[in-house]
């Protein structure tokens, strides 16, 4: 089956919007990382692990490894990544990003383990759960007599109703740097706080090689999968909860090897993952941008922030007020490509002080001093421009829309806004959503549109 060209739905689009936007009165609504390795280099100053953290590491060493990715033709290190042993028979555990080169492009590179002891093989991916960047791998040994993976001792899991205290020491381990096995002393500190998805804050250092290692407590119990670190911090690390690996683990454990580029798989989980997220944005209701003149849909901070900034009081030219509100959470497809993502900005403009003619020049440029995207990964974007009448405020609304070229039927969306009501004062606001269903960019760009309007009846 064909399916439609991009510009054939976007004219779908445009046509939906022109019913759903100017149709009456607004619904209803409720209330409510040399590599793909994405840690950063931790600044913090590592001390000497403590005691106990030694008696974990010795007791956990055996379980661990670092996974490498190797170019096929060359044999040659293209990236590497940590992980460890979960079962008897051979299966483990590391990062989605870890093996991603290997899972998009099989007939290019491939996956070998290296133990603490040196041991070496082959590595088959199973599964992955891309939207919680983890990866099921399981360990081939080689034929030189080496040791086979199922005589090591699995690591075990933490049992879910054990709670893990705010302030309990936890063990990271890994493979730093490609320098060798290596473990760092941390905390617990809760669950990231306006995360889409739950990840755990640990208060330790995590560096590059790292993803994918296991973190456990003083029993050698696993809490978490390290994922990432923040480069503007110290001691501000990640951790995917241990029970989504434990869930990955106990659905694919017996999947057969994955010998096909993954990209119908990731786009599976990737629909999944807009369609939650679409959900949540549409349940959400805007909260008060603080005009004096009109609504303005600024987002709630339950699984995003927003950050706030203006022109100093004496300035003599046009004045502004913006936020920008943004998810930190994406979905890691490749080392090219992170999707899934919601962001929601605005600036209000005073003019006055530069007169009508001034302010719509510079107002005008600002509304056009946008880019929508189109690279490699996406089509060239399709753009419509319209005018809506919200209740009596006119706006001037450009709806982009770019595809995917691998991940069929994902699109990313930006509604640009500017109010024309005033000839000295405005606001514009732009909405951009990352991996997103066409049916859902037609209720999202509704749902965003229809959070404008005057700030109270008189107008």
């Amino acid at each position: 089956m064909t399916r439609p060209s991009l510009r054939a739905l976007y004219r779908q689009l445009a046509a939906a919007l022109a019913v759903a936007v100017l149709a009456g009165p607004a619904l209803a609504q409720k209330s409510n990382d040399g590599n793909n390795d994405e840690d950063a280099p931790a600044t913090a100053r590592n001390t000497p692990p403590s005691a106990s953290a030694q008696r974990v590491y010795d007791a956990a060493r055996d379980r661990l490894l670092q996974i490498r990715t190797l170019l096929r033709g060359q044999d040659s290190q293209a990236s590497t990544g940590s992980g460890f042993i979960v079962t008897a028979d051979g299966h483990a555990i590391t990062n989605y990003h870890v093996v991603s080169q290997a899972a998009l492009q099989p007939k290019r590179y491939r996956l070998v383990y290296v133990g603490t002891d040196g041991e070496q093989g082959t590595v088959q991916l199973l599964a992955f759960d891309a939207l919680h960047d983890l990866a099921l791998i399981k360990l081939v040994p080689n034929a030189k007599g080496a040791v086979a993976p199922h005589a090591r001792t699995p690591l075990t899991f933490r049992p879910r109703a054990s709670t893990v205290a705010r302030g309990e020491r936890i063990y990271s381990l890994g493979y730093p740097l490609d320098v060798g096995f290596a473990l760092h002393e941390g905390t617990y500190n809760g669950l990231v706080e306006r995360s889409f998805y739950p990840n755990i804050f640990f208060g330790g250092a995590l560096n590059p090689g790292m993803s994918g290692g296991p973190a456990v407590d003083a029993n050698g119990r696993i809490i978490g999968i390290n994922v990432a670190a923040r480069i503007d911090g110290q001691s501000v690390s990640f951790l995917v909860p241990a029970e989504y690996a434990e869930d990955l683990l106990a659905r694919s454990r017996d999947a057969k090897p994955i010998t096909q580029a993954v990209y119908p798989e990731i786009t599976r989980q990737l629909l999944i993952h807009q369609d939650q997220l679409t959900a949540r944005l549409l349940a959400m209701q805007w909260r008060d941008s603080g005009h004096e003149r009109y609504n303005i849909p600024v987002p709630q901070e339950d699984f995003m922030r927003c950050w706030g900034r203006s022109t100093p009081a004496e300035t003599k030219g046009l004045q502004f007020e913006r936020s920008d509100c943004e998810m930190n959470n994406e979905v890691f497809v490749s080392g090219q490509l992170r999707t899934g993502g919601f962001s929601a900005r605005h600036e209000a403009y005073d003019g006055s002080k530069l007169g009508t003619l001034r302010f719509a020049r510079q107002y005008s440029n600002s509304f056009r001093n946008e880019w929508f995207g189109g690279d490699r990964q996406r089509t060239p974007p399709q753009c419509h421009e319209r005018y809506v009448d919200r209740d009596g405020l006119p706006l001037r609304v450009v709806t982009c829309m770019t595809a995917y070229r691998k991940l069929h039927g994902l699109y990313d969306l930006s509604v640009l806004v500017a109010t024309l009501d005033e000839n000295q004062m405005g606001a514009q606001g732009r909405m951009d959503v990352h991996g997103v269903s066409f049916d859902n960019a037609i209720k999202l760009t509704d749902h965003y549109l229809r959070g404008y309007g005057w700030k109270n009846a008189s107008h």
